[in-house]
C-alpha cells in the first residue's frame, strides 16, 4: 500500500458492514414475522462475521512471512471473530430485542389504540439501529483492548515483524 493511502477494509469501512446488523433487523421485526425469518437474519449476520474473520486471517497469512505466521493468523482470526461476534451480533441483537420488548410492554399500558400497533416496536427498533452502531463498536473495541488483546499480546493494527 502506498504511503499516506489508507487501505479500505471492505468489512468495516463499507456498506458491507451492515450485513453484520441483519440480525438487528430480524429482532426489530420479531413481533410480526416468523421465527425462521429471525433465524435467517442471524445466519446472515454470522456469515458476515465468519467472512470477515476468514478474510483477516487470509490477509495476515499472505503478509506475514515470519516464523510466527500461524500464530499471527490464529490471533487475527480469533480477534476478529470475538470482536465481530460481540459488536455485530450479540450486543446489538440483545439491545434491539430488549428495546422492542420494552416498547411492547409500554404499549400494553397505553390506552391509545394507535400506539398499540406491532409496527410501533418495529419502527422504534429499526430507527435505533443507526444510533447504536458506533457506541457498541467503541465499547467492544475498548473491551477487547483491556481484556483479550492484553491477555494474548495482540494488536490488530500492528504490522507483523
Amino acid at each position: 500500500m502506498a504511503k499516506g493511502i489508507k487501505e479500505v477494509d471492505i468489512f468495516r469501512d463499507t456498506h458491507v458492514r451492515y450485513l453484520g446488523y441483519a440480525n438487528e433487523v430480524g429482532e426489530a421485526f420479531r413481533s410480526i414475522v416468523g421465527k425462521n425469518l429471525v433465524r435467517l437474519s442471524y445466519a446472515v449476520a454470522i456469515g458476515y462475521v465468519l467472512a470477515d474473520s476468514s478474510h483477516k486471517a487470509a490477509v495476515v497469512y499472505q503478509q506475514d512471512a515470519s516464523s510466527n505466521r500461524i500464530k499471527q493468523v490464529a490471533l487475527s482470526a480469533s480477534d476478529t471473530l470475538i470482536w465481530q461476534g460481540f459488536a455485530s451480533v450479540i450486543i446489538p441483537g440483545l439491545t434491539i430485542n430488549r428495546l422492542c420488548y420494552a416498547v411492547q410492554l409500554a404499549q400494553k399500558k397505553l390506552n391509545n389504540k394507535k400506539f398499540k400497533s406491532p409496527w410501533v416496536s418495529v419502527a422504534v427498533g429499526l430507527a435505533s439501529i443507526p444510533f447504536i452502531i458506533r457506541p457498541i463498536d467503541l465499547l467492544v473495541e475498548d473491551g477487547m483492548n483491556h481484556t483479550y488483546r492484553q491477555w494474548v499480546g495482540y494488536s490488530p493494527n500492528k504490522v507483523p515483524d
